[in-house]
């Protein structure tokens, strides 16, 4: 018998939506076995192991899925199928291979073998805890980056690898699980390669652009795929412009513009680790008398333009997320409108701003309200001509809203 978690009464409803989390404050009572027979106690005093497999059920007895406990974290159930755990157990390896293989196959509706993407999203492909983002390099070596994020995809670490070996058959394989959150989960951070050492910079080519790829040292898995398709979009509004590419990190939008027929291009980063790697892939698409790199903050350069009279005709706004909790969304509201405000006195008359956010907690809610906000203290008109948010290696999940978080609007600023 595997142990069941009995939730309050009136706590299953966001469960039966598809959401993969449940909460210690949500959770009744534990049932589970021992040599005596069946005992009954809170999640504290349960006998039940971190890492264990648990059945899920409602107060009043239906059943809602199977997990992995771990009362560590706050989040003491992650919810990994709508199974009964015993068919899971049978054969873990073919449970789990199946998995990869579905975000694999996701994957290949709309990437090709020479593209980069996130081949597994966590939460959003029925894997809780897991990140594995798929780079193929110039060369057409591919390489995993890979983080197990939770204790949900540390227990199956082994099947999860042998599945990732199988289908993807990657040139390489490096673990990132330097990320603060392992240590709620009660986990050690780790970063390292799995199996033979590889190069840790690489080179790939999104949109025709070549960028430089450090899978060791770069920002969470080296890059940030999430945009590629916007950044496309980008490139298709910037012929013959002069554009503004704000907290650039990479240089990855300032260069699709540049690759679009950008006239100028001016990256700015506060990152002086950043700006070396922009010049050094603006060196690799041979950029270098269109394009330059600023190491700058942005704040500050953005009032210095102002100052001097400088205009765009196209300006991107990717800056990092301004808050990553809810109580910080006030603040947040403040650095979001601010750099969106100067940004519309930097344009030129119908001028371009494509403007972001990667904060889940920064909703679109907030979001554009904040540019209606922004247009009416510039005094300025926005006309919101589209509205993106992450590609489709991101798919988002029904029932698990913080599979949704990148908000992407193009805007023509009069």
């Amino acid at each position: 018998m595997f142990s069941r978690v009995f939730l309050k009464d009136g706590e299953e409803g966001e469960v039966q939506q598809g959401f993969p989390w449940i909460f210690d404050n949500e959770i009744s009572h534990v049932k589970y076995e021992e040599k005596s027979g069946v005992k009954q106690a809170s999640l504290a005093d349960c006998a039940v192991k971190d890492g264990e497999l648990v059945e899920v059920f409602a107060n009043a007895g239906g059943f809602l899925g199977t997990g992995v406990i771990n009362r560590k974290s706050k989040i003491s159930v992650r919810i990994i199928g709508k199974e009964h755990a015993d068919r899971i157990a049978q054969d873990p390896q073919a449970y789990y291979t199946k998995k990869i293989q579905n975000a694999y196959d996701l994957r290949k509706l709309y990437y090709d073998r020479k593209d980069s993407y996130r081949l597994v999203y966590a939460e959003a492909d029925f894997i809780p805890g897991l990140i594995v983002e798929r780079y193929c390099d110039i060369n057409k070596n591919i390489y995993l980056v890979v983080q197990f994020l939770s204790l949900s995809a540390e227990v199956f670490r082994k099947e999860i690898l042998q599945a990732l070996k199988a289908i993807v058959r990657p040139y390489g394989i490096y673990e990132r699980d330097d990320a603060g959150v392992r240590e709620k989960e009660g986990l050690e951070e780790r970063s390292c390669w799995i199996g033979e050492a590889r190069e840790e910079k690489i080179i790939i080519r999104e949109n025709d652009v070549l960028l430089e790829v450090d899978i060791a040292r770069g920002q969470k898995t080296g890059y940030f795929l999430d945009q590629k398709f916007n950044r496309r979009q980008a490139a298709a509004l910037s012929s013959g412009k002069k554009v503004l590419d704000a907290c650039s990190h990479t240089g990855a939008f300032g260069l699709n513009c540049f690759k679009g027929g950008a006239k100028d291009v001016t990256c700015v980063d506060l990152s002086p680790e950043a700006v070396t790697m922009i010049e050094k892939n603006i060196e690799l698409n041979g950029a270098g008398k269109k394009v330059r790199a600023v190491c700058a903050d942005i704040f500050d350069k953005l009032k210095e333009y102002e100052a001097s009279g400088e205009k765009f005709d196209l300006i991107i706004l990717d800056p990092p997320a301004f808050t990553k909790s809810a109580k910080n969304i006030q603040k947040a509201y403040g650095g979001y409108k601010e750099i969106n405000l100067r940004a519309m006195r930097l344009l030129t008359e119908n001028g371009i701003l494509i403007t972001c956010s990667c904060s889940y907690f920064f909703d679109a809610e907030h979001f554009y309200g904040m540019i209606m906000k922004a247009a009416e203290d510039s005094k300025k008109r926005v006309q919101i001509l589209a509205k993106y948010g992450a590609g489709p290696d991101h798919p988002v999940l029904a029932g698990y809203p913080k599979s949704e978080y990148l908000k992407c609007a193009v805007c023509r600023v009069v």
